[in-house]
């Protein structure tokens, strides 16, 4: 009796402690997202962001996903360029800071057409680029609050080898992890940075969103978006 109090105790307590996982995209329609008509759509199962020349953004703006605030979490999705140049991200642990026109700040996973920005650290309408892509870095307080000190403590990788691992017009998984002040990207497979902010600006909880960029027209496919909650 003993021994099965024992292991029914064991799997109770395994099962409380892993993470809850949640899809957030149904593969249909914007159920659970809002974001300015004009630029989210959903074709063939992915949700589409588009800047287009005939209604030019005037300002970066996001898709926002209405299922409350992150805190520590894991989420993994897929992301494509549908076009030949573009800049996109997923913001998190992040605020909207104008509701009509789905303006957000905070933490942004980065990635682009091109071959830099990938994979970075972006703190949007914030702290700029915190970590470089293939950067260990610890981010602390500076003498103003978006002027931190940043010291690169090593590296996860050549930028080079993980930008040859991304693909330019196909599907690239994205992953992001985010435990108290530690964060950390990887793009297929392949860890971009690794960072640890102990900044008071530092966020501890907050939305998720996707980017559209202002700038020349572009379009950006995500999809199978899950996200892993403690």
């Amino acid at each position: 009796m003993k021994k099965l109090t024992y292991s029914a105790l064991a799997l109770l307590s395994l099962c409380c402690c892993q993470a809850e996982e949640k899809q957030l995209f149904n593969g249909k329609d914007l159920s659970g997202w809002e974001g300015l008509p004009d630029n989210w759509s959903v074709v063939d199962g992915a949700i589409v962001g588009k800047n287009t020349a005939e209604k030019p953004l005037k300002g970066n703006s996001f898709l926002v996903w209405k299922g409350g605030e992150v805190a520590d979490f894991e989420l993994t999705f897929q992301y494509k360029f549908a076009s030949n140049s573009g800049n996109s991200g997923v913001q998190y642990r992040s605020k909207l800071e104008d509701q009509a026109n789905f303006v957000v700040s905070g933490y942004q996973a980065d990635f682009e057409f091109g071959k830099t920005y990938s994979g970075i650290l972006y703190e949007e309408k914030g702290r700029g680029i915190l970590a470089q892509r293939g950067q260990k870095v610890t981010i602390n307080q500076g003498e103003a609050a978006n002027n931190p000190k940043i010291e690169v403590a090593g590296e996860v990788g050549k930028s080079d080898e993980i930008q040859a691992t991304i693909k330019a017009n196909d599907w690239n998984t994205y992953r992001i992890v985010a435990k108290g002040g530690h964060l950390q990207h990887f793009i297929n497979d392949k860890q971009t940075v690794d960072v640890t902010d102990t900044t008071a600006e530092g966020a501890k909880k907050g939305i998720l969103a996707l980017q559209v960029h202002a700038g020349p027209p572009m379009e950006v496919h995500f999809k199978d978006f899950v996200l892993k909650q403690d």
